[in-house]
Order: structure tokens, then C-alpha cells, then sequence
């Protein structure tokens, strides 16, 4: 479905870093050709930014909102500027919040928007995308 227009020129997105609990946590992401990414989107007319991210993360991963506790503790944002081929030449300003997320164990995705997926070990430092992942990897691995 085509993201809704931007308000102005702010683009709202949000997402959640998924993190197991046990045995030994490990950290979802799934795999666009050129990059690593996070379950996210966009956010719909009315959407608060946790009911994004629980939204996105199902349509993109099919784990169900209720499988996915969220820290009520832990934000992290970023925004940047991007740019649209629909709107050809203007340039928005994304804000992108980010949840964590815990579920007992890595399950197994259906996969609606992305390549392929992968369960990382959790062993900071992280070094896999710099400008968006591994920010929130630091931010995350400081706040446990």
C-alpha cells in the first residue's frame, strides 16, 4: 500500500529492535538487498508510534503484537532527511522512533517485504550499518 502523504514536511516511521530473552539473547534483522533493516514503517493518520512499530513488525514479520512485550523504558530516535521519487525534489524530514522488544525464543518469519532475515547473537559492539543500527545497538546494549 502507498505510504499516506507526509504532514508538511515530516515523514513519521517506527519500528522495534527485537530481542529473545533465552537462552542466549539474539537480535532480529532482516535483509533488504543492499542493507540490514529493522521491522518499521511508516505511520498511519490516527497511529500512536507503539502502535506502528507492534503493526509493521506483524505485517512485515507475522509475530503477533502480543507476542512482543515492549520496554516502557527504552526510546530511541533518529531523523534524517530523505527523499521520495513520488515527490521528486522535495525533501522530508523522517523521524523514526525505535521500541525494544522481547520474545521468549527466535521464530521462524513469514517474510512479506523483505529478502531474508537473520537472528544475530547479542555481543556488543555491533558493527553492521552505521548510520541507523548500530546507533541503536549502542543505545540498546547501554540501556541493559
Amino acid at each position: 500500500p502507498m505510504s499516506p502523504l507526509p504532514e508538511g514536511d515530516q515523514v513519521r516511521a517506527a519500528g522495534i529492535l527485537l530481542l529473545t530473552t533465552e537462552p542466549a539473547p539474539k537480535f532480529l534483522l532482516m535483509r533488504h538487498p543492499k542493507r540490514w533493516d529493522l521491522p518499521k514503517g511508516h505511520c498511519e493518520a490516527g497511529e500512536s508510534w507503539q502502535e506502528t512499530a507492534l503493526r509493521e513488525t506483524h505485517e512485515e514479520t507475522g509475530i503477533q503484537p502480543e507476542q512482543i512485550v515492549l520496554d516502557p523504558d527504552f526510546r530511541f530516535t533518529l531523523s534524517y532527511p530523505v527523499k521520495y521519487k513520488r515527490w521528486a525534489g522535495r525533501e522530508f524530514n523522517k523521524t523514526v522512533y525505535y521500541f525494544l522488544g522481547r520474545i521468549p525464543a527466535p521464530v521462524d518469519l513469514k517474510l512479506t517485504e523483505h529478502d531474508s532475515f537473520q537472528w544475530f547473537d547479542w555481543n556488543p559492539p555491533h558493527e553492521i550499518q552505521s548510520q541507523t543500527i548500530d546507533p541503536l545497538l549502542a543505545a540498546v546494549a547501554e540501556f541493559l
